[in-house]
């Protein structure tokens, strides 16, 4: 059994390889969570019809985009990552950047950020640097919908996950734990996986996700000129922002 401990944050080819199955398994419903974003989208811009998954990982969100948006684009900052969401997302376009600084040429009616993904920022200056890049991204009246991860309030310190997936002739076993670094979580996670040509191999991911507070989130997107209401409740409790270019809520 061979082991390995890819750097904080960054996903690599063992992870994407099992990422997308364990997730599907354990529950995440990526169509659903899709199609809820999307609905809150067009109540704000009715005939959204572009979109652009930032931190899109392997293409499960996008995949889902891709069928009730004309046209959909990802951004990704781990390689092993993009490669696997152009391989799932075929037609899609998936660029390689960060999501502090890129800089596209194009614009967007609906830009978002799925699965907490906007966590692995590691400070408020760089959460209002993604916003402004998202706001820069934005089509006249586009809408950004970002998925956070937990708030100081709702993180459950010392958390512990686990779970067994088999499909496909490969078995998974996960298992997670949790705790409070300061103004972060840290997780560490275990993969265990067996395949009958390959035998078992052991990696861990190690992420520092930065739990910042909800009113931290809202003067982020009102900082970036964007509208923001917040949903409870969704997106597997953590909730949703929601926001608007063009105009300021009260």
């Amino acid at each position: 059994m061979t082991t390995s401990v890819p750097a904080a944050g960054m996903y690599g080819e063992e992870q994407a390889e099992v990422y997308e199955l364990v997730h599907r398994a354990r529950g995440k419903d990526y169509d659903e969570e899709a199609a809820f974003v999307a609905e809150q989208a067009r109540e704000l811009l009715p005939g959204a019809a572009t979109l652009l998954d930032v931190a899109c990982g392997t293409g499960a969100h996008l995949r889902a985009f891709a069928r009730l948006f004309d046209r959909v684009e990802g951004l990704e900052l781990s390689p092993a990552m993009v490669e696997a969401a152009r391989t799932n997302t075929p037609g899609a376009v998936v660029h390689h950047g960060d999501m502090r600084s890129f800089h596209l040429g194009e614009r967007y009616d609906v830009i978002t950020c799925m699965f907490g993904s906007v966590g692995y920022l590691t400070d408020v200056e760089e959460l209002n640097a993604a916003l402004r890049r998202f706001a820069a991204h934005l089509s006249p009246g586009g809408v950004v919908a970002i998925d956070p991860w937990w708030f100081p309030d709702t993180y459950l310190d010392g958390y512990v996950s686990a779970s067994l997936v088999e499909a496909d002739g490969t078995t998974v076993v996960r298992l997670s734990h949790s705790k409070r670094d300061g103004d972060a979580s840290r997780m560490e996670v275990h993969y265990i996986v067996a395949r009958p040509a390959g035998g078992v191999h052991h990696f861990v991911e190690q992420h520092r996700i930065t739990l910042f507070p909800r009113d931290t989130y809202e003067k982020a997107f009102r900082g970036a000129g964007l509208s923001v209401r917040y949903l409870e409740g969704s997106q597997s409790g953590r909730g949703l922002f929601v926001g608007c270019a063009g105009h300021q809520e009260d």
